[in-house]
């Protein structure tokens, strides 16, 4: 199966269920305030599938997955008989109508919570946010960060794993400082630290939150050993092997990965002299990298080997697995941490701390699934929270076409004491979904620029 088709068919069972989930929120809540639902529909376009159950709502899987709907019987839009009014979504109350509304993004939410009860069920590892070594000059470096500690908390949350450290930084973007709580793995001391973060710059699509800042963590470390070589390459019709190590370039020292990649990216098309041991035995030949133009236009030399990668540093890696209490205890924290981080990107987006062009679309995200699903069923369920999370936060944005206008609407009703008037809820309605097409554009465009 392609990587493509891989990818469209894990994306529509994500999606499938997320909006299964979110439109259910909306029926079980309506059905419990005795609200008469016509339709319950996952997807949009023709029915491929429909059945009626007794008490006449009819269900449907429609063709287009990219979305669903619950149609409930509502005097506005359908000619209501007198004695069915009581069955009407409008004639409810405006507490009884909040709820109803309410209820999908709440559905979400508590979904993100099973999945991820599910996952800390199963067991996930993960890698301890230990600090292995410090990039000079860096906001770290000029903070007091040294190697060989631990991150086990940033601004007064607490973080036992690189995953939420992570996430805690990101949603630290835009302030001027940040408080790492570390922890000293020889001494256990535990002690403070300010990083400077004014003029902190991160481009998520070009380096991590910790390389941003000058944090290296303890992982598995490229080596200067080769594992293959690419066919009819430079490397190749130089006579490089695998399992070559590379020792010096034009006679200077190679120390590491980054070190000989950097040499080799800037000598496109110039003979480059290799000192390599092979077999144990010290050999010498000569490399001429290849010309290939980079996407900002600028030549790049590139050889065609892949390095080795060495085994993780020991007590790095760990599996989090917890019992079925303190699961829901960890799925819960760590839904609410998505939570915090999905509200605070959406308001670095109005400030421009975060630019629009970072937003992911449906592209990104069929990736996302297909890329998760090949790993195995604990990493999509971290993946269908994060995304029922987004999905939930996004459709309590006050916009007049999702569930936060509505909600917005019948506040509005709570204390004026009457309803928006038809008109004025026709004008949001066009307002919101001018909006919304506008940043599914943009994210749209941003992930095909991707590709």
């Amino acid at each position: 199966m392609s990587g493509a088709v891989w990818n469209l068919l894990s994306f529509i069972v994500a999606l499938g269920v997320l909006i299964t989930v979110h439109e259910f929120g909306h029926f079980w809540v309506a059905r419990k305030n005795g609200v008469l639902v016509k339709r319950f529909s996952i997807g949009f376009g023709k029915a491929l599938v429909r059945w009626r159950d007794k008490q006449g709502t009819e269900f449907v899987i429609a063709a287009i997955p990219l979305g669903g709907y619950v149609r409930m019987l509502d005097e506005r839009v359908d000619p209501v008989l007198p004695q069915f009014k009581d069955l009407a979504f409008n004639h409810k109350t405006v507490w009884q109508r909040m709820a109803i509304i309410a209820a999908g993004p709440a559905a979400n939410f508590i979904f993100a919570i099973f999945a991820l009860w599910l996952m800390y069920m199963l067991g996930v590892q993960t890698m301890r946010p230990l600090v292995a070594d410090v990039a000079p000059a860096s906001i770290a470096a000029t903070a007091g960060v040294s190697p060989n500690q631990q991150i086990i908390g940033v601004n007064q949350h607490k973080a036992s794993d690189a995953s939420s450290v992570n996430l805690l930084l990101v949603e630290q973007i835009g302030r001027d400082s940040i408080t790492l709580k570390l922890q000293d793995m020889a001494t256990q001391q535990v002690r403070e630290v300010r990083l400077n973060t004014r003029d902190w710059q991160f481009d998520p699509e070009q380096q991590t939150v910790f390389d941003s800042l000058g944090l290296v963590l303890a992982r598995p470390q490229l080596l200067t050993e080769i594992a293959a070589v690419a066919p009819d390459s430079a490397a190749a019709q130089a006579g490089l092997k695998a399992n070559d190590k590379i020792k010096a370039i034009d006679g200077s020292a190679i120390t590491d990965w980054q070190q000989l990649q950097q040499m080799i990216t800037n000598s496109p098309e110039r003979e480059l002299q290799l000192d390599i041991v092979r077999d144990g035995q010290p050999v010498r030949l000569n490399v001429t990298p290849k010309r290939v133009v980079a996407e900002d236009g600028f030549s790049q030399g590139v050889l065609g080997i892949t390095p080795k990668v060495s085994d993780w540093p020991e007590g790095v890696l760990y599996t989090q697995h917890y019992g079925a209490i303190d699961a829901i205890v960890a799925g819960a924290a760590h839904t609410w941490q998505l939570t915090r981080l999905s509200f605070a990107m959406i308001g670095k987006l109005l400030t421009g701390d975060v630019s629009v062009k970072h937003l992911s679309g449906p592209i990104a995200i069929a990736q996302g699934a297909g890329t998760t699903a090949s790993i195995g069923l604990v990493a999509f369920l971290s993946f269908l929270a994060l995304i029922s999370v987004n999905l939930a936060v996004i459709n309590l944005l006050p916009l007049p076409v999702l569930d936060g206008g509505h909600l917005m609407y019948m506040l509005l009703e709570l204390i004026r004491g009457k309803p928006v008037s038809e008109k004025t809820q026709e004008i949001g309605f066009r307002f919101g979904a001018l909006v919304l097409l506008m940043l599914m554009g943009i994210a749209l465009l941003n992930d095909i620029s991707r590709l």
